[in-house]
Order: structure tokens, then C-alpha cells, then sequence
């Protein structure tokens, strides 16, 4: 079974590359929160293909339908989403999505249904003769499911999948920041061997140290920062030559690795736990395990291992942490400073260029893809997926810390 976060806030999702659609339940989400289709929108606009001209050619609008987990008693308000409709055994089915409600507490269901699909291109990889592309699942899935596996587009290995991620990382980010201010972010640092200037975690570090808060301007003016450059990224020099070294890359049939830093600011302090339930481990399990992470970092990550600890510790005051080497967690609990990962994605798999392979029978070919639609760089679309994850992840810590402050008059009816 495949459940992102819990045990309090958590995703389902189901759905293949080129199946008919992508399907998401959230469990948890506490009653009262005002919702509205046009927000969960904007997060999967920044998540589907064809959001970026360096990502992969494939352009799905990826609008997604609330389907249950809201209600408001203007039900024309409530009902006025997209119009659905459905044609079986001669027999027509309408009806139309939620558009804007409250939260019930009751399992929220969405449908993102997919529309430009090409199966064909897949041919391929058919069958116990279909060729395995180097660095892709093909290989392992085809027999781990004897033989029984969606070739099409990776099928559920596909980035595809992660519309639920993002469904359910917009619900959980929407609550944070009116629950609590909390703003998740993130920008590219790294393509191949281009590093970026400039860090989300420096800048918010910095703003603490000079003004002892970050204000909603500041972070507002971060984001229009990020949303502008040629890549999302907060250096805007970095962003352009990145982009235009994805765009080489392309042009030689090749892809190439990229790291994502993912910063949310004002984070309450005192979630998450010391041991199994360390938020540390979930983060570094949530967004290492994303689709071709390869590495994750907390904090300061492998700078660390040069430092002494007089070198790395951070000094405390009485306004709280002067530094925040600890990336907002230390033993596994937020300390209220920004909450920060970096994480490594490697090159795309799917490749134009001859490589040595083999058939799925094992028998060795020289491997030449046919047809395909692929991003040369799968760091471009990631930072949105990995904002999701984190939004989960610290919505479950958050959750269970509140869970531990029992008052009897939540518990009286009359």
C-alpha cells in the first residue's frame, strides 16, 4: 500500500502516465478550512508539463476536479466547478465538481483527468522483448509485476503521479499559512556544474538576523523573484545560463542532474519527534524517495562534516537561534528557525543517445530510443512536488503535536 505522510494527514493516489486520469483522496484535514478549486489549481499549473519551455514537450492542463470533503450551504456556490460528464452502455451521466466550500473532515477527492497522451511512441518496450532503458524501472518493474506492467509513458512510476502529491501538499500548505503563516518555497541551486549565487536559506537567515522576523512583504517579494526567472530559481544570472544549458543538453540528446533547495519560513516550533516519528527522517524520506532523488540534505547538510562543533553549532540567545546550521531541526524537532532541505535529482533517464542494454528477456542490445516525450532536466518541475511533500510531512508533525494538548471542552456536545 502507497500512502504519502500520515498517520493523521495523508494521500492517496492512483492513475498511470497515459491512464484516463489521476486520482487523489486526502485524509485528514481538520474541518473549517476554507478551500477553493482555484488554489489547488495554481499549485498544479506550476507542476504540469508544458508549465516550462525547458521541461518536456507533452502539454497537459491538468485542471483538476474536486469531487467530495467540501460543503457550504450556498450550494450554487458550492457546485459551480467544472461540468462533468459521462457516456455509458448509451446512458449520459452530468454533473459538475465542487468549486468552493469548507472542509468537512471527511476524505477530500480530486480527479485530474490526462489528455495528450501518446501511447504509441512505447511500442518499444513491450512484451519480454521490449528494450529496458538504462537508469529507468523498466527492468525491475517488468518483473516484479511478472510481466504485467504499464509500459506506457513508466506508467506509475511516471512524474505523472505526482498530481496527488500536489493536491494534497496545497491542502496542507493552504492550512499551514492560515493556521500558522507558515510559507513553503523553493529555487533551483544547482544544473550539472552551474551553482547558484544565491540561497533561499541565506537570505531568510539573513532577514532574521537584521529585522528578528520575516515579514509577509518580504516573502511576497521572494516569490515574484522566483516566478519571473527563466528557471525557478532565486538567482536570476544562475537561472538564465542554466537555462540555456538545459536547452543545449536538449539539442544533444542528452539530460542532466539539477539540486532543488526547499525552505518553509515561520515554522512553529516544538513538531515533530525525537526517534521513529523524527520529522528529520520523514523529510529525508518523503523527499529523497521523490521521483529520481538521488541524495537529501538537512540544514548545512555535508558542509557539516569538515566543521568542528565550535564551528557549527548555532548560538542561542534569548531571541532565539543567532544561526541556523541545524536547517530549523534539531533532534528531529523544529526549532522555529526555516525549515531547510536540498535535494539531488540525477539526469533524466530517458535519453536519445546510443546506450549499451538489454530486452527485458535479458538478451543485450544497444539501446536507441524511437519516440518519446521527456524533460531534459527533471529538476525543473520538481520544486513544487517537493514543496508538497514538505507541506505533508509538517502538517502530520504539527497535527500530532496539537494532539498531545487533550482540553475536556472539545469534547462536549451539550
Amino acid at each position: 500500500m502507497e500512502i504519502l505522510g500520515g498517520p493523521l494527514f495523508s494521500v492517496a493516489g492512483a492513475g498511470e502516465s497515459h491512464g484516463p486520469g489521476i486520482s487523489t483522496i486526502v485524509f485528514g484535514c481538520p474541518p473549517g478550512l476554507q478551500l477553493s478549486r482555484s488554489q489547488i489549481q495554481a499549485y498544479l499549473d506550476r507542476r504540469r508539463p508544458g508549465s516550462s519551455r525547458h521541461g518536456t514537450p507533452r502539454n497537459e492542463k491538468d485542471k483538476v476536479l474536486l469531487l467530495a470533503g467540501l460543503y457550504q450551504d450556498d450550494h450554487d456556490a458550492l457546485t459551480a466547478g467544472p461540468a462533468i460528464e459521462a457516456t455509458v452502455e448509451g446512458t449520459t451521466f452530468a454533473t459538475t465538481a465542487y468549486e468552493v466550500g469548507f472542509t468537512t473532515g471527511e476524505p477530500i477527492s480530486a480527479l485530474v483527468l490526462s489528455a495528450s497522451s501518446k501511447s504509441r511512441h512505447y511500442d518499444q518496450f513491450a512484451g519480454p522483448m521490449g528494450a529496458v532503458r538504462p537508469g529507468h524501472t523498466d527492468l525491475v518493474k517488468y518483473h516484479k509485476a511478472k510481466g504485467h506492467v504499464d509500459i506506457r509513458g513508466g506508467g506509475r512510476s511516471s512524474y505523472r503521479s505526482t498530481i496527488s502529491d500536489v493536491i494534497g501538499g496545497s491542502i496542507a500548505r493552504i492550512f499551514l499559512q492560515e493556521t500558522l503563516g507558515t510559507v513553503i518555497l523553493s529555487s533551483i541551486s544547482q544544473v550539472g556544474s552551474l551553482q547558484s549565487q544565491r540561497s533561499l536559506s541565506d537570505h531568510f537567515t539573513q532577514l532574521l538576523r537584521e529585522n528578528g522576523t520575516i515579514s509577509a512583504e518580504q516573502i511576497t517579494q521572494v516569490q515574484a523573484q522566483l516566478a519571473n526567472a527563466e528557471i525557478h530559481s532565486l538567482d536570476a544570472e544562475f537561472a538564465t545560463a542554466a537555462g540555456e544549458l538545459i536547452k543545449q543538453t536538449r539539442i544533444e540528446g542528452d539530460s542532466i542532474g539539477a539540486a532543488v533547495e526547499v525552505v518553509a519560513v515561520k515554522v512553529p516550533a516544538l513538531a515533530g519527534d525525537p526517534l521513529y516519528h523524527s520529522l528529520k527522517l520523514r523529510l529525508m524520506g518523503s523527499l529523497g524517495g521523490l521521483h529520481a532523488a538521488q541524495s537529501c540534505e538537512i540544514g548545512d547538510g555535508f558542509q557539516v562534516v569538515a566543521r568542528k562543533g565550535s564551528e557549527n553549532n548555532d548560538p542561542i540567545r534569548r531571541s532565539g537561534y543567532q544561526g541556523n546550521s541545524h536547517g530549523g531541526l534539531i533532534g528531529g524537532i523544529t526549532t522555529g528557525m526555516p525549515l531547510v532541505c536540498r535535494v539531488g535529482f540525477k539526469p533524466t533517464s530517458t535519453i536519445v543517445k546510443s546506450q549499451q542494454s538489454v530486452q527485458k528477456n535479458l538478451e543485450e542490445i544497444d539501446f536507441l530510443l524511437e519516440k518519446g516525450r521527456h524533460d531534459p532536466c527533471v529538476g525543473v518541475r520538481a520544486g513544487v512536488t517537493l514543496e508538497s511533500r514538505l507541506a505533508i510531512e509538517l502538517m502530520n508533525a504539527v497535527l500530532m503535536h496539537q494532539a498531545r494538548a487533550v482540553d475536556p471542552k472539545q469534547f462536549k456536545l451539550f
